[in-house]
């Protein structure tokens, strides 16, 4: 596959976690950043080679080799994440531009030797899950932090914004994974939270609350 093809698997990988249904055109051209007729041309590629199932007016869904195909390309990513910040020392918000680079080495060899050496990781950085060689991804039970109820108390398992800004918010007040978070009280007005980190109480926004992955304890 060329690199323009991973990453419209990886793509439509996404968005089909996310929405857990099949994906429009449209949907895939934003993500994308690209037009809609430049995604149907390689759409069309994708289903010759029998990695996406694809009919003109109709969603978009992988195969189960576009599956297989999009997790080992998600796996090579979150690796790279993981050995880019417990090995060489970067900030989980500078790990992502780096790895969308790494993910295209074709090494299978590499990427399992990798893996051992981080010591098979089922987490990225992030707290997204790492499918090991076969596909497989172990799934963990997590909610939303802006979901929990006054005096419930969950560690803070991964995020759904993984943008560098977000990140860096996060860096700031304390907040990583691992952080015990307990949740005091939400505001009825504008649905803000306050929370007690480390002994901190902090208020955060709503947005910041639904963009954060904790597990009950």
């Amino acid at each position: 596959m060329t690199f323009s093809e991973e990453n419209y698997l990886k793509s439509i990988y996404h968005l089909t976690a996310a929405l857990e249904t099949e994906v429009s055109t449209n949907a895939i051209a934003e993500i994308m950043e690209t037009k809609a007729s430049s995604v149907t041309d390689m759409l069309k590629k994708l289903a010759e080679k029998d990695l996406v199932n694809y009919k003109k007016y109709q969603g978009v869904s992988l195969t189960e080799n576009g599956k297989l195909a999009a997790k080992m390309i998600v796996r090579k990513h979150r690796l790279w994440e993981v050995f880019l910040v417990e090995k060489l020392n970067f900030s989980w918000d500078e790990v992502h531009d780096i790895a969308e680079q790494l993910e295209h080495i074709k090494s299978e060899q590499l990427i399992n030797r990798l893996d051992d050496f981080l010591g098979n990781p089922t987490e990225d950085p992030h707290g997204d899950p790492i499918p090991d060689a076969n596909g497989r991804i172990i799934k963990i039970e997590k909610q939303l932090l802006s979901e929990l109820s006054e005096n419930q108390t969950g560690v803070c398992v991964g995020v759904k914004d993984t943008s560098s800004e977000f990140l860096k918010y996060l860096d700031k007040q304390g907040i990583a994974l691992g952080s015990k978070i307990e949740f005091l009280s939400k505001e009825s007005f504008d649905l803000s939270v306050k929370i007690k980190v480390a002994g901190k109480e902090l208020s955060i926004s709503n947005k910041i609350a639904s963009n954060l992955f904790v597990k009950l304890v």
